[in-house]
């Protein structure tokens, strides 16, 4: 029997990696493969050279073509721990945290400002991109809304310096155009304005790089996925069921073979009403518990429950974030936040594999 590649691909689409219902094939984990006469040999890509499951899969490959061609060939495994086609875009970032939401209104960018914000306190590096391309407020929630950050040749490359404030760097859009006019972009362009904020920002070692997405599901979601490995996702929703059900299909966006990005849990924001007069009172204007009990039925953890005070509005309209006030109830809300989404991400890290980038494959 003649031994082409083809046969060794085909053969080899029978081992699933481990925790996953995807082929190593399918997961473009085969490499080089060459055969000739009794010899055959192939490179076994791993998302890193710690892999624990590297044995436990040459083992299976070994298996599968013995079964299928018998023991009479010499075959040559090699595995590595690197994409040698996928160096890593921002290598200093630990952990790219994507912070999205079913729908518009729910308060996605307070909270992604409030977390970055809780995450400096405490104690990590903490980065943020406001990729809300044709609705950036994170600017305006920092304070810097007339500030425009300065540029830096390294090595010949033309290289963006985030504006850091209350220990977060942060970028946006918004920084390069006139925060009166309507930002009227084609997608592409919109996607490749996003690149530049990722790519030519001068990030340095972060912790976490916390990204906050447009509402619902767009070309700005995919274009993260394509460009950066995210870690996981935060997604934010009201208790009101209207908010709960775009929930569900954003879960499911990430959630989906194409795109496998781990949902670290769910926050409840505007989770109740509590007037300065009465801080022992909470009023449900948008339900009760709607958030936690989906994240019950979605399997997901609950990462925090965000009350409606008046001080969480005045702090993004002042430029504060009420997370870098220690002494109130909200700001422990938020501190609460971080330490649960530094907690999933702690449980991610050591019991998945790292996501990779979103990669288009071609018909």
């Amino acid at each position: 029997m003649a031994v082409i590649p083809k046969t060794i691909t085909d053969i080899l689409k029978k081992v699933v990696f481990p925790g996953t219902t995807d082929n190593i094939v399918d997961l473009e984990m085969v490499q080089e493969i060459r055969t000739a006469g009794s010899r055959i040999s192939f490179t076994l890509v791993f998302g890193r050279d710690t892999d624990p499951n590297i044995k436990a899969v040459s083992e299976a490959c070994v298996a599968e073509i013995e079964s299928a061609l018998g023991t009479d060939y010499d075959l040559l495994i090699t595995p590595k721990g690197k994409h040698r086609m996928s160096a890593p875009v921002l290598p200093g970032v630990k952990n790219i945290i994507a912070v999205a939401s079913g729908k518009g209104g729910v308060g996605k960018s307070t909270v992604a400002a409030n977390l970055a914000v809780a995450l400096a306190k405490a104690g990590g590096k903490v980065g943020l991109i406001d990729a809300d391309i044709f609705g950036p407020s994170i600017p305006k929630m920092f304070g810097e809304e007339d500030t425009q950050p300065l540029m830096e040749s390294v090595e010949g490359r033309d290289m963006i310096i985030p504006i850091e404030k209350f220990g977060v760097k942060i970028l946006s859009i918004g920084f390069f155009g006139n925060k009166d006019n309507a930002l009227v972009w084609r997608g592409p362009v919109a996607s490749n304005a996003l690149k530049q904020l990722i790519v030519q920002g001068m990030w340095g070692d972060l912790d976490y790089l916390l990204i906050d997405l447009p509402p619902g599901t767009s070309d700005i979601h995919l274009t993260i996925v394509q460009t950066l490995p995210v870690t996981g996702s935060v997604i934010v929703t009201t208790p009101q069921d209207v908010a709960l059900v775009d929930v569900i299909k954003g879960v499911s966006m990430f959630r989906s073979k194409a795109i496998e990005v781990p949902v670290l849990g769910i926050v409840e924001n505007m989770s109740w009403f509590t007037p300065a007069e009465l801080p022992d009172n909470k009023y449900y204007i948008f339900g009760k518990d709607g958030g936690k009990n989906l994240a019950q039925e979605l399997d997901l953890p609950l990462l925090g429950q965000i009350p409606i005070v008046m001080s969480i509005r005045e702090g993004g309209d002042s430029g504060i974030p009420v997370a870098w006030n220690d002494d109130t109830a909200t700001a422990e809300a938020f501190r609460v936040l971080a330490a649960n989404v530094i907690e999933q991400l702690d449980y991610r890290n050591e019991n998945l594999r790292p996501t990779e980038r979103v990669r288009i494959k071609k018909s």
